[in-house]
């Protein structure tokens, strides 16, 4: 059964790999909304998208399509927009009927997920979000080897992530704490979320650096204690990066053993896509810790690191 979906964001960085998910899922692109024009790519997709620069707008022709019956309703509403306005767009979608697929982070402030529950309930229809890690195919091996384990000392655990960004992304809205929810949000809370399904739930946390385009600091949870450094700068990737060319490196290391998952994200959205449409995906609560930790981060003093800092903080 093809499913009718709507899209917010389409202008934005992450939006081809969900206009792509909709595609090779089998689906249709209705309708789509952003304050930017620049919006050719849609035509990759289909000649047959309204496309509005007016949230205002695009609600009231989501709602019209509501009203014309079950086969031109919006059955799903993508949340591409900027962090902070994912919280209003998830309850627009909900308003108008659709289950929501919204990209990371699902909220900024863990208090604005209670309500968004609230609206579920209220609704009858679902919030779903996008934890693309869970479905990686070596982060799936290394979690069914430690599941297989038995109890023993909390494992080592050492978290790399740099993803090069230049001047752009400090005078965008990703640059703005308020906006972004800072590093831990922007680009950490994947990680976040990936640590406490594989570890257990958080018992404390410290913050060794904190800086607008860095941070680093420690996590103990119930079966790790995890190491963890979050960067935007180019001269942290253990590589000369050329514009254009590689930019990013993801680590995680445990007991010693490392797992470079760089590679391996082409499709994953597609796979959160069919698990959502054949209702296995995450929802609310799946994303409520790494929420929680992400806030607790952005809000910590930095302390001095000892000897238990991240490597990348020791070489310095």
């Amino acid at each position: 059964m093809s499913r009718n979906f709507a899209i917010t964001g389409v202008g934005g960085y992450i939006a081809p790999r969900h206009l792509r998910a909709i595609r090779d899922t089998g689906n249709r692109l209705v309708a789509a909304v952003d304050t930017k024009d620049s919006v050719g790519l849609l035509d990759q997709y289909s000649f047959d998208v309204r496309f509005f620069t007016e949230v205002e707008r695009f609600d009231r022709h989501l709602e019209k399509l509501r009203r014309e019956g079950e086969s031109d309703r919006v059955h799903y509403l993508t949340v591409c927009s900027p962090n902070y306005l994912h919280d209003a767009h998830c309850r627009l979608g909900l308003r108008v009927g659709a289950d929501v697929i919204c990209e990371k982070p699902l909220v900024i402030n863990p208090w604005n997920l209670d309500l968004l529950q609230e609206l579920e309930h209220e609704t009858g229809r679902r919030i779903w979000t996008v934890l693309q890690l869970r479905t990686h195919a070596k982060l799936i091996a290394l979690r069914d080897k430690l599941r297989a384990e038995s109890p023993g000392r909390p494992h080592d655990v050492v978290l790399t992530y740099i993803t090069a960004r230049g001047a752009w992304y400090d005078v965008s809205w990703k640059g703005s704490i308020e906006k972004s929810g800072g590093v831990p949000t922007n680009i950490g809370i994947h990680f976040f979320d990936l640590l406490v399904w594989l570890f257990g739930d958080v018992e404390s946390q410290t913050v060794h650096l904190a800086q607008p385009r860095r941070m680093a600091g420690t996590i103990a949870l119930e079966r790790a204690r995890v190491r963890w450094f979050l960067s935007v700068e180019s001269k942290d990737l253990p590589f000369t990066p050329q514009p254009g060319g590689r930019t990013t490196f993801r680590s995680i290391t445990v007991d010693g053993e490392e797992i470079e998952f760089s590679e391996g994200f082409t499709d994953l959205h597609t796979v959160v896509y069919r698990d959502v449409l054949e209702g296995r995906g995450y929802g609310i609560d799946a994303v409520r810790p790494s929420i929680a930790l992400a806030h607790d981060i952005r809000t910590t003093a930095a302390t001095t690191p000892g000897d238990d800092a991240h490597p990348k903080l020791l070489a310095r």
